[in-house]
Order: C-alpha cells, then sequence, then structure tokens
C-alpha cells in the first residue's frame, strides 16, 4: 500500500524479485515517488521511481495524524500543506534543506540530486525475513 502526501509525492512498499545464484529472495522495500510542481525543481536531478498499478495509494490521513498528536485534523492539514509550500519555496530559491520524516527517513539534495534516503529501521521494519537483501537493494 502507498500513502500520497499532496503536493510532495508517494511513499509506497513494492515488492522486489531478486534472484541470486542460490535462490530467490522476494523482499518488501520502501519507495518514495516524487511528485512536486516541476518549477520548484530547476536544475536539480530527481531518480526516476515507478510505483506499480497495482499498489494501493490512499490519501495521507489526517485525521489519524491527529489522533496521534492530539491536534484537530484541520489544523494538522493546515501545517503538512504549508511545510510543503515552505520546502519547494526553499528549492526554488536553490536552498537545499533536508526534510526529515520522522521513522522514514530524509529527503534530501546533495550535488544537486534530490532524493529519499529510508532509515535502515524502517527498512528493517517492513522486511523482517530478508533485512540484508532490502537493505542493500533500497
Amino acid at each position: 500500500q502507498g500513502v500520497l502526501v499532496p503536493g510532495l509525492g508517494t511513499f509506497a512498499v513494492v515488492p522486489e524479485q531478486i534472484n541470486s545464484t542460490e535462490e530467490v529472495y522476494v523482499v518488501r522495500r520502501p519507495v518514495f515517488q516524487l511528485d512536486m510542481d516541476m518549477s520548484c525543481l530547476q536544475e536539480l536531478v530527481f531518480p526516476t521511481v515507478m510505483i506499480p498499478g497495482d499498489i494501493v495509494i490512499m490519501p495521507l490521513d489526517y485525521w489519524w495524524l491527529s489522533q496521534t498528536n492530539s491536534l484537530p485534523p484541520d489544523l494538522v492539514r493546515g501545517c503538512v500543506e504549508e511545510t510543503i509550500l515552505l520546502y519547494s519555496f526553499q528549492l526554488r530559491d536553490r536552498q537545499h534543506p533536508a526534510f526529515a520524516f520522522e521513522n522514514i527517513g530524509i529527503l534530501s539534495c546533495q550535488d544537486n540530486v534530490l532524493c529519499m534516503q529510508f532509515h535502515c529501521s524502517c527498512i528493517a521494519g517492513l522486511e523482517s525475513q530478508d533485512t540484508w537483501v532490502a537493505l542493500l537493494l533500497t
């Protein structure tokens, strides 16, 4: 399943099959598909990530987020929207701040390459059986 963060992109968990000489591994790994206004991304390169069509994509659940921090859903929605808008303005102004997602990873820009780096703990939490293979792939 995946989660769409409007104005930023989609986080999803995708299965990937890896063939080795000894066995076949199927691991679940996180991916991020960027979906920002292209005018924000002038001169920036970002990896093209395609989320398979059979992955269910859900909108960001502001009500659930509000339950985790005791803030009203409308306030949470406003904070998320304003944060993404600020981030896009910073990218447009050629500032390259890192955008941290707690327990997930960091969206950062290094040498004009914008990419999502997932925390090892996030990857390990998704794939308990073949953790090392998933870590190497991601």
